[in-house]
This record gives structure tokens, sequence and C-alpha cells, in this order.
């Protein structure tokens, strides 16, 4: 599998809240991860952020993503993929009962690639937008 692809299986398995069972083969053994977004802050590893994503799509039942674009850059080792989050907070759970409103947030992926596989990812994401549009702030 090229670093292309492997970037595209873990991004899929990710945003389809598939967990780190399903990614970690897309991954080195501890790959990092970094977002600046106080609803991440002590998320310190992509094995974290997989859970996080499995968890939130128990809240947001009908939590989809659009990809907008993908890229590899071979010079860097780098995927980029930049996509919107959509969905609506009608699961059970989360920091307050189910509000029913909906969101549509942006959001980017960076993936750093040693060897064939996924080292470190950082998410570029305004999480304040986001969870006020699902009622949470």
């Amino acid at each position: 599998m090229t670093q292309h692809e492997t970037a595209k299986a873990f991004f899929e398995a990710c945003e389809t809240g598939k967990g780190w069972e399903e990614c970690t083969s897309s991954c080195l053994n501890g790959a990092t991860f970094s977002c600046q977004a106080d609803a991440l802050a002590d998320t310190k590893t992509l094995a974290e952020y997989a859970e996080w994503m499995k968890g939130l799509l128990t809240l947001v039942p009908d939590g989809r993503y659009v990809l907008k674009a993908f890229v590899f850059d071979e010079v860097h080792g780098k995927a980029v993929a930049a996509a919107e989050f959509h969905g609506t907070h009608t699961g059970e759970g989360g920091p307050v009962p189910r509000t029913g409103k909906s969101v549509v947030t942006d959001y980017a992926y960076v993936m750093q690639f040693d060897g064939d596989k996924i080292s470190h990812m950082t998410k570029i994401w305004n999480d304040v937008h986001a969870l006020r549009g699902l009622g949470w702030v």
C-alpha cells in the first residue's frame, strides 16, 4: 500500500468511528497527535484520537464527513485532508443531555509519515465553533 493509500484508509476509518482497532494498521506504534483545540488538549496519541472520534459518533450518530480535498506531498512526506464534519447531537451521553442541534464544521488533517506508516497527525479545527453549534457551550 502506498503512503497516499495508507493516509486515505486511516482517514476513512477514523472519520467513520471505527476506532483504534481499525486505524492501527496505518500508524506506527505510539504515533502522536496534536491539535490546538481545548476539546482535544489532553489527546496526545493517534490511538486516543481514534477512540475519541469513535465516542463522538455515539453522541452524534449521523456524523459524517464531506471531503473537500486530499493531497499527498511527496517532498515533505505528508498527506493533507480538508473536510467538513456534519452531525446532530441525538445520541445519549456527552457533556450535556442531547440537544438535537446540528453543526457543520471545517477541519483538516496533516498526516506525517515515517516509512510507510503515519507517525504523527495534526488536526486543524475550531472546536469552539463546533461545540457551540451542537449546543455544548
